[in-house]
């Protein structure tokens, strides 16, 4: 097969061993004779490979005591409404600089005030605020540590004087975090951590509890936590390639070693563009993220061109999200170095 290079902003990139996991298990799954799409969740084998993407999630990311690691459906899209539902009971600060900021914002409207203590909004989300204040009588404060569509990043987290969550979708595992300052991080997986249909939850025991309303049960972190993350089926298949990747982050030297490639790799790219003339980034300079990166061509009339060539060296994905356009390269944890270095020849390469 010809080799493509997969920008993809996710589902994404995976490593190909981790693929060859799946493979091998959806073809005899743990020695059982049977495939891993058709074992019982609360067979043994199943419930051992749930307990060791927990154990292994919580080594990686120096998760400290206090703290239960759920995989729930749903996408980072429910954990807007089951964060408001668990934690809302007067007011919920929200920090919004993008579509999924904001959608989190919606929902949470449902349930009480929210506080959008600043936002990115006048610039179409090409920058991170700065010096917002998070109010002390706020329930919660939300963030969204990296934001896909536009290519901007927190690059530090605020002292929260409230329970700080953070939506951590896009660059989970990609840096090093200090879990002990949240109360609750979620993450859709199909970015850094395994393919679509599970969600990670990291929730701090201790916050919840606290509302006053009833809190339908597959809504309910602490039914979900009692239940070990099995109140229902759960996704077993991506439970199972979530497990397969984090072995291998592991393996190639865990989130350091992830931090490391991360910089080196938006170097790479983040340098062409701010030299090439035929091309401009869209976020501002400290707040560009490391996983997605937006940029844009300086002349449009140019794009039929570029995107003949870049598709010719088998690049893939590099479409700009419809409401930024233009060009987003996405660079999660499994993407080569290689695959960068092909799309900034093609950049140095092009011409008008």
């Amino acid at each position: 097969m010809t080799k493509v290079h997969n920008f993809s902003a996710g589902p994404s990139i995976l490593p190909q061993e981790a693929i060859q996991a799946c493979v091998e298990g959806i073809q005899n799954f743990s020695g059982t004779g049977l495939s891993l799409l058709e074992v019982s969740h609360r067979g043994k084998e199943f419930v051992r490979v749930v307990e060791e993407t927990q154990a292994t999630i919580k080594e990686l990311m120096d998760i400290p005591e206090g703290y239960e690691i759920l995989f729930l459906g749903g996408g980072a899209s429910m954990q807007f409404l089951m964060v408001a539902y668990n934690l809302l009971e007067n007011k919920g600060a929200y920090l919004k600089t993008g579509v999924w900021a904001a959608n989190a914002v919606k929902e949470a409207k449902l349930f009480g005030t929210v506080d959008v203590v600043a936002s990115s909004e006048d610039a179409n989300y090409n920058y991170i605020p700065k010096n917002y204040v998070i109010p002390t009588d706020a329930d919660y404060f939300h963030c969204t540590s990296n934001n896909t569509i536009y290519g901007s990043q927190m690059q530090s987290f605020p002292e929260s004087p409230v329970t700080m969550v953070c939506d951590m979708s896009s660059d989970i595992l990609s840096r090093p975090v200090d879990v002990s300052k949240f109360g609750l991080i979620y993450a859709g997986a199909q970015k850094n951590m395994g393919p679509a249909g599970v969600t990670v939850v990291i929730v701090k025991k201790d916050i919840l509890g606290k509302v006053t309303r009833q809190i339908p049960s597959m809504m309910n972190y602490a039914v979900h936590i009692k239940s070990e993350t099995m109140f229902n089926t759960p996704p077993v298949f991506p439970i199972f390639a979530m497990l397969q990747n984090l072995k291998w982050v592991k393996k190639v030297g865990g989130v350091a070693e992830m931090q490391r490639r991360a910089e080196e790799r938006a170097n790479l790219l983040y340098n062409e563009i701010d030299q090439n003339p035929l091309f401009v980034g869209t976020v501002a300079f400290e707040d560009r993220s490391k996983m997605n990166v937006c940029f844009l061509l300086n002349d449009t009339s140019l794009e039929e061109k570029f995107n003949a060539a870049w598709k010719a060296a088998g690049i893939s994905g590099i479409v700009g999200h419809r409401s930024v356009g233009g060009y987003r390269a996405s660079m999660y944890n499994a993407l080569p170095m290689e695959s960068v270095e092909a799309l900034v020849n093609v950049m140095r390469t092009f011409n008008s």
